[in-house]
């Protein structure tokens, strides 16, 4: 019988999860046995679960998970060099030249352990089948907006949190920034997942938006309406090919702009689109000051939907869970495309 194991996520400000209870039960209805480890953090409580028909384990215990279990959660395992054994669902974020991608990648050869991507689980047309997209362009946006209001009193933004849902997030914003003054925002990536959320957040809060996409950066830059705009919000994901959007030499290049939203947050990335800061920020430190006159903060926090964690668990979910049913056939299907993909990987170390 295929064994799913629920694992709770680690590591700071993270109260996602992939299934909800719901489907927890659809899944025990097709056959499949389901775990879930019981979580101090996750934004949906454990006791939902267990009414649902899944059996609880402790918290972190997956590394004791029987052999044959497919672990599932979202974010990063522990960086403690580990062999992993086991079949893993997982953003593992080890494709696009990364250190720790690298790493990651050597921890499961050691181990015999297989990943099974969630950013590469794609239709029969290459499609992804679930993101965290949306609420991860609303979210950005905001934490973006954030950053500039901080910029108007002479500050840089200060640490962020959770929200209990969209409304208390646009309510909390709508107190932050000045009442007679609205910055401009331009979206690249305007038409995709990502950068759907970020204009409807822009939209909520009366930013203006100008919205590109493919045809307005087919010439591959430069590009300098970029600067001209207070915020710039980057919703793409790098890929080779992809257009350098912001270069090193914005710093100090006259420009207007003064926050960038690297939303997609992928700066170790070879084929990063924002050259001007190297590394993530995170919800304790949210603005990187990358220059000081004229000021360039960026943000780059690579969670952003666990700001709203159980709108975007529940969406996720209900994206990913038709996938999920077809875990009996690994060897078809997604599940053979993102192994062929592991493999394919793992070969180039």
């Amino acid at each position: 019988m295929t064994h799913l194991w629920v694992r709770t996520e680690q590591r700071p400000n993270e109260k996602r999860v992939g299934l909800t209870p719901g489907g927890a039960k659809a899944l025990l209805d097709a056959g499949l046995r389901v775990t879930v480890e019981d979580s101090s953090v996750r934004a949906i409580p454990t006791d939902l679960y267990r009414d649902a028909g899944a059996r609880i384990a402790a918290e972190n215990s997956w590394p004791d998970a029987p052999a044959d279990a497919i672990v599932f959660g979202l974010k990063e395992l522990p960086e403690d060099g580990t062999p992993l054994t086991h079949r893993h669902i997982m953003f593992g974020h080890a494709y696009k030249g990364q250190a720790a991608g690298r790493d990651l990648l050597r921890r499961f050869r050691a181990g015999g352990g297989t990943l099974y991507d969630l950013e590469y689980l794609v239709d029969d047309a290459g499609r992804r089948v679930a993101a965290f997209g949306y609420w991860a362009g609303f979210a950005g946006a905001a934490v973006a907006l954030k950053c500039w209001a901080a910029q108007q009193t002479g500050g840089v933004c200060g640490p962020v949190g959770d929200y209990g849902g969209r409304d208390a997030l646009l309510d909390d914003l709508t107190a932050a920034l000045p009442q007679d003054r609205r910055p401009d925002a331009l979206i690249i990536g305007a038409l995709g997942r990502v950068g759907t959320g970020a204009a409807d957040f822009c939209d909520s809060m009366g930013v203006p938006v100008t919205r590109w996409d493919m045809a307005e950066t087919a010439s591959g830059g430069p590009f300098p309406e970029v600067l001209a705009h207070d915020i710039f919000l980057n919703c793409i994901l790098a890929r080779p090919g992809t257009p350098v959007f912001v270069p090193d030499t914005a710093r100090t290049a006259p420009r207007k702009l003064s926050v960038i939203g690297d939303i997609a947050c992928d700066p170790t990335s070879d084929f990063s689109p924002v050259k001007v800061y190297d590394r993530t920020t995170d919800w304790n430190a949210p603005a990187l000051r990358v220059h000081e006159d004229p000021v360039l903060d960026v943000t780059a926090i690579d969670n952003l939907p666990s700001m709203l964690p159980l709108e975007s668990s529940e969406d996720y979910a209900a994206q990913l869970l038709p996938s999920l049913t077809t875990l009996t056939d690994l060897h078809g299907g997604l599940w053979a495309r993102a192994k062929a993909e592991f493999d394919r990987h793992c070969a180039d170390l």
